[in-house]
């Protein structure tokens, strides 16, 4: 396939991708209210008492249920994405590895909701709690629908795209473009870029670093372990291919 085929193709799967979103998007608009109520639930669980989510603008709320009905669509529709995505890369794969494209694709969006599952009900308690722990009898806190929104979405996406590293690090090795050997020796070159990445998907402080820098660690040294399964997989799938060419011949 010439590379303008190789865009048309690419432009085929985004548009399925948008069509895909944006009926999810009309979908999810009708219980964008609850969807937001369940959003901000770790939040008023930690507020002090006689205080209150606000908008500070006449369009605010419309605004963030809009934004909330995208963002549910995003999540809701990730496996069919994950799917397109895959799709486009499957050419370029062998025969075997096409097979995967649909366990990939469940799996992409299994570990993108897990990284998101993750962060609301583990990182979100332990994060609010501890901002919340600032107020006082003078300093209450009255946050907007907005920044909160911008707050947890942040978080959410960051997680769930963190989750992804397992996954990315099977098919580079797969491909040959990572070794588990490369992981091991750059692993301290990695603490120091986990912790860069933190600080720029984080709001800006140390405790919330610190709470996504520590699972992105636990997942390198879980990446490096399936690294290793996917490189030795690939050593005896190429293996076996030079001896049935041997056999051949």
């Amino acid at each position: 396939m010439s590379i303008m085929g190789h865009l048309n193709e690419l432009r085929r799967r985004l548009f399925r991708i948008v069509i895909i979103v944006l009926l999810g998007f009309v979908a999810f608009y009708g219980v964008s209210e609850p969807l937001y109520a369940f959003l901000s639930a770790p939040l008023q669980a930690c507020m002090p008492e006689g205080s209150k989510l606000i908008y500070t603008s006449p369009q605010g709320a419309f605004f963030t249920y809009m934004k909330v009905a995208l963002v549910a669509s995003l999540f809701g529709t990730s496996p069919f994405s994950f799917y397109q995505l895959w799709a486009f890369i499957a050419p370029g794969l062998y025969r075997e590895e096409r097979r995967a494209v649909l366990p990939l694709a469940f799996f992409s969006s299994i570990f993108f909701l897990a990284g998101a599952a993750f962060c609301f009900f583990l990182v979100f308690p332990i994060a609010f709690k501890f901002f919340m722990g600032f107020a006082t009898e003078t300093i209450v806190p009255m946050i907007s629908v907005e920044e909160y929104l911008s707050f947890a979405l942040k978080l959410l996406i960051a997680f769930g795209l963190v989750f992804e590293m397992p996954l990315f690090a099977y098919f580079l090795s797969r491909f040959g473009l990572l070794t588990p050997e490369f992981m091991r020796r750059t692993r301290r070159y990695a603490i120091l870029v986990i912790f860069i990445v933190a600080a720029i998907l984080t709001p800006p402080d140390v405790f919330s670093q610190c709470l996504m820098a520590l699972p992105m660690l636990l997942l390198y040294e879980v990446s490096i372990y399936v690294s290793a399964m996917a490189y030795k997989k690939k050593d005896s799938g190429d293996a076996s291919e030079k001896s049935e060419g041997k056999k051949e011949a």
